[in-house]
C-alpha cells in the first residue's frame, strides 16, 4: 500500500479486468478533488489528486482527470463527496460546485454516475478493510453480521452505521454529528458553558473535530485566565504532545476524551457489537498517542453499561484511501447483474415490456426516490395499473418482489437504507406495530423534507418576522401544536398567543389589525369551526397563514399556505403523522425566524 499524493498509483492488486471496462471512482472535498481507476476488481490505479478551486465546474475536473489517465473507455462512474445527497441536484457547501447527476452523467458520456455522501462511503469500506488496514484499541472480538458504527472527526464530525441485510451491508444515513455535545465532568462542563457564549445549541461536532480541538483550546485559556491565542488544531498537537505545553496537551486529551464519548453512545445506540471504527483526518495526527490517550477509558466508562462496552472493539482505520475501497463496493453492489445497474436495466429492457409495465417503467424512470418510499397501492395508481401489474415488473426485474425492487432502487439511488410507509394492520404484534409507526413517521417527516415550498416557507418567516402579533389557532392535537408555536415564538420575543377555543378564537380574530399575522393549524384542511375566525381574520386586513394539506379548504382562503401532506387512517387511528410535522414545520419556522432575528450570532 502506498501513502496517497497526486501521482500515487495503485492501493489493491487484483485479478482479471472488469468486463464493462475501468470505472472512474472519485472523492470530493472542498479543498480537493481525489479521482482513480478500477480497471479490475480490487485494483484501484492511477490515482491522482486536482485542486478543486482551479475548476469552475464539477465536470470540468473530471475531464481534466480523464485526459490525464490517458481517456479511458469509462462506461461507470461513483463519487463521494463532501455534501448531504438528496436528489439529483447536488449544490455543496463547501465548495461552488452545483450540478445535476443526470446532466452531468450524459455530458460525460456514462452509462453510471452513481453519487453518494462520502461518509457513506466510507461507511462501506469498513467490511472491505483488511488486518492491515487497521489499528485496534481495546475490547475483544467483533461479533459476526452485528450492527458497526463509524465516527470520523475531520473540518466535521461524521456519525454512521452499517447493519446486515439480505446478505449484505446497508449503511445508514445520519448526522449524528450534530447532537448535542455531553459533558463527563466539571472541566468539560466548564468548555459546554464557554461554548454557550458563542453558540445556543452546542453540537459534538462543534468540540469532536479539528475547528473543536482550536476551540477547547480557546476555552480552557479562558477558563484559566490565559491571554487568549489562536492555535491551529496542528500547532495545538505539536505543542502539547512534542513540546510539552501543559494547556495543549490537555486540549488533546480532553478531545480524545470527549470523541471516546461519542463512539461509546453511538455503539449503545446501534448495539454495534460488531465494533466502533474511527476515521477522519484528526486522529491519525495524534499518532500512537491515542493509544495511550483517555479515549477507550472514556469509552469503557458507561455506568450500568460498562460491561457491555468493554467488549466492543475500537478500531483507528489506517487505509491510505479508504473512500476509494468504499465506493468500489458500492458501484459494485449497485451493478450487479453483469454489470449494469437497475435503473440502467429498466431503460435497456423498457422495449420488452407489456404496455402497462412498460407504465411502470416511465414511473420508476422519471421518479426513483418517490417509487422506493411508496406503498404499492400508491404505485400502483400513479402508474395508473393493477398492483399484480407492479409485482410482475419487479419480477421480470430478477427482484423477489416489490420490497426487494425497492431496496435496490433505493440503495442504487441514494447509497442508504430506504425507509418507506406501511399500512397497520389487525392482526400485526405490538412489535411490529412499533416498527410501522416508527418507519411511517420517519417517511413522513423525510417527505416533508423534500417537498416543502421554500418560496413559501421564507414568505411565511417573512411575514411572521414582521408581524405586530401573532395568533394561532387550532383544534385537538393542533391546539396542542398551536401552544408549542406559542412558547416558542414567545422566546423568541414575538407578541402572540394560540387560542383552542372556538369563542375565543373569534374575539381575538376580531381584534386582528394590518400588520398582525394569523396562523390556522389543521391537518384536515377543513373550515369547519376555523371558518368564522377565518372571516374574521381576512376582513380584519391581517396577514392569514395556513399549516395545512394542499388543497384543502382553508390553504386555499389563506395568503399563504404551508403544505403538510400525511397518509394516515383517521377512521382507525388517532392524527400521530399530521401531529408531528406540524411540530417540525413550528420548528422549521423558529429556526429560521431566530436566524433571521439574530444579529450576527452563529447557529450550530
Amino acid at each position: 500500500m502506498q501513502t496517497g499524493d497526486q501521482n500515487s498509483s495503485t492501493i489493491h492488486t487484483g485479478g482479471a479486468d472488469h468486463a464493462d471496462g475501468p470505472r472512474l471512482l472519485a472523492d470530493i472535498g472542498g479543498t480537493n478533488a481525489r479521482f482513480a481507476l478500477e480497471p479490475g476488481p480490487g485494483r484501484i490505479e492511477q490515482i491522482k489528486t486536482l485542486p478543486a478551486a482551479e475548476y469552475k465546474e464539477f465536470t470540468d475536473a473530471v475531464q481534466a482527470y480523464l485526459r490525464l489517465a490517458g481517456n479511458p473507455p469509462v462506461r461507470h462512474a461513483v463519487v463521494d463527496i463532501a455534501n448531504p445527497v438528496q436528489g439529483d441536484q447536488i449544490k455543496m457547501t463547501n465548495h461552488d460546485w452545483a450540478f445535476s447527476i443526470e446532466a452531468a452523467r450524459q455530458l460525460l458520456g456514462f452509462d453510471t454516475l452513481l453519487v453518494v455522501n462520502d461518509f457513506t462511503a466510507l461507511s462501506m469500506a469498513v467490511p472491505q478493510l483488511k488486518p492491515a488496514d487497521l489499528w485496534q484499541i481495546g475490547g475483544g472480538q467483533p461479533e459476526a453480521e452485528q450492527p458497526i458504527g463509524l465516527v470520523g472527526a475531520g473540518t466535521g464530525l461524521g456519525v454512521g452505521g452499517l447493519v446486515r441485510g439480505g446478505g449484505r451491508w446497508l449503511p445508514l444515513a445520519s448526522e449524528g454529528g450534530h447532537v448535542a455535545f455531553a459533558p463527563a465532568n466539571p472541566r468539560e462542563a466548564a468548555v459546554l458553558q464557554y461554548g454557550w457564549q458563542s453558540h445556543e445549541h452546542l453540537s459534538a461536532e462543534r468540540l469532536v473535530s479539528g475547528p473543536g480541538l482550536e476551540m477547547i483550546h480557546r476555552a480552557l485559556l479562558a477558563i484559566d485566565g490565559h491571554p487568549a491565542e489562536e492555535l491551529k488544531a496542528a500547532q495545538i498537537v505539536e505543542r502539547g504532545l512534542q513540546q510539552g505545553d501543559a494547556i495543549c496537551k490537555e486540549t488533546v486529551d480532553l478531545f480524545c476524551s470527549m470523541l471516546g464519548t461519542v463512539a461509546a453512545d453511538l455503539a449503545l445506540t446501534l448495539g454495534a457489537l460488531g465494533g466502533i471504527y474511527i476515521g477522519g483526518g484528526v486522529v491519525p495526527h495524534l499518532g500512537d498517542y491515542f493509544g495511550r490517550s483517555p479515549f477507550r477509558a472514556r469509552f469503557e466508562n458507561k455506568g450500568r453499561m460498562s460491561v457491555l462496552t468493554r467488549k466492543i472493539p475500537t478500531y483507528v482505520i489506517t487505509a491510505d484511501y479508504p473512500a476509494f475501497i468504499g465506493v468500489s463496493a458500492i458501484l459494485d453492489e449497485k451493478l450487479g447483474a453483469g454489470g449494469v445497474p437497475i435503473l440502467e436495466r429498466i431503460r435497456r429492457m423498457q422495449a420488452d415490456f407489456s404496455p402497462a409495465e412498460e407504465r411502470v417503467a416511465a414511473l420508476v424512470l422519471a421518479h426513483p426516490r418517490v417509487v422506493a418510499g411508496e406503498p404499492i397501492s400508491a404505485i400502483a395508481r400513479r402508474a395508473k395499473v393493477s398492483q399484480p401489474t407492479v409485482i410482475r415488473f419487479c419480477r421480470s426485474m430478477g427482484c423477489e418482489g416489490l420490497a426487494d425492487f425497492k431496496l435496490k432502487l433505493a440503495s442504487g439511488v441514494t447509497g442508504n437504507l430506504p425507509v418507506a410507509h406501511s399500512t397497520v394492520q389487525e392482526d400485526d404484534a405490538p412489535l411490529d406495530v412499533a416498527a410501522k409507526v416508527a418507519d411511517n413517521t420517519i417517511a413522513a417527516i423525510l417527505e416533508l423534507r423534500d417537498t416543502i415550498n421554500a418560496d413559501t416557507l421564507t414568505r411565511v418567516v417573512d411575514e411572521l418576522n414582521r408581524a405586530a402579533r401573532v395568533e394561532l389557532y387550532g383544534f385537538g392535537s393542533c391546539g396542542t401544536v398551536a401552544e408549542d408555536a406559542q412558547q416558542k415564538l414567545f422566546s423568541l420575543g414575538l407578541a402572540c398567543a394560540a387560542y383552542v377555543d372556538p369563542q375565543l378564537q373569534e374575539v381575538s380574530a376580531s381584534r386582528l389589525k394590518a400588520g398582525d399575522a394569523a396562523v390556522f393549524i389543521s391537518d384536515s384542511g377543513k373550515l369547519g369551526h376555523l371558518s368564522r375566525a377565518m372571516e374574521l381574520a381576512l376582513e380584519s386586513g391581517a396577514t392569514v397563514i395556513a399549516l395545512a394539506p394542499a388543497q384543502s379548504q382553508l390553504a386555499r382562503r389563506a395568503h399563504h399556505a404551508l403544505a403538510v401532506e400525511h397518509d394516515e387512517d383517521t377512521a382507525t387511528q388517532m392524527p400521530m403523522l399530521s401531529r408531528t410535522l406540524f411540530l417540525l414545520v413550528v420548528d422549521m419556522l423558529v429556526v429560521s425566524l431566530s436566524l433571521q432575528r439574530a444579529t450576527g450570532d452563529d447557529a450550530a
